[in-house]
């Protein structure tokens, strides 16, 4: 990562989150077709990236390191909006996506369907 890039966020967006949190859940949705792509973490040095280059770039909980989406793969998200939930808690980016989203090579990492009993009563 480019020693230059910003590493805090403007203070008028950190004071949006909830102050209590290390890591976000930031949910990963195709601008396009409004599916759901993936699920995420961004930490606030990820977000401000993020925001700052135009390009998803999430927390590696695994790495333990920022990580550029498509840094490695070419899969890279270009960000177009970002919407923080009522609670300060969570993200909302709707992605341009370029290649595949899911590690697996599946264009989504919700490609693994669990299908419910109906409800009683229901429909």
């Amino acid at each position: 990562m480019d020693a230059q890039l910003p590493t805090d966020l403007p203070s008028d967006i950190a004071a949006l989150l909830k102050s209590d949190l290390d890591l976000i859940p930031a949910i990963a949705q195709d601008v396009k077709t409004g599916e759901v792509l993936m699920l995420a973490y961004m930490n606030r040095q990820s977000l401000a990236l993020t925001l700052e280059t135009g390009r998803a770039t999430y927390w590696s909980r695994n790495r333990n390191e920022l990580c550029e989406k498509g840094a490695t793969s070419g899969h890279t998200q270009r960000v177009l909006s970002i919407a923080l939930d009522c609670d300060g808690d969570a993200l909302l980016i709707k992605v341009e996506q370029s290649g595949v989203a899911c590690h697996t090579g599946a264009q989504s990492c919700f490609h693994n369907e669990i299908s419910p009993k109906p409800a009683a009563g229901g429909r």
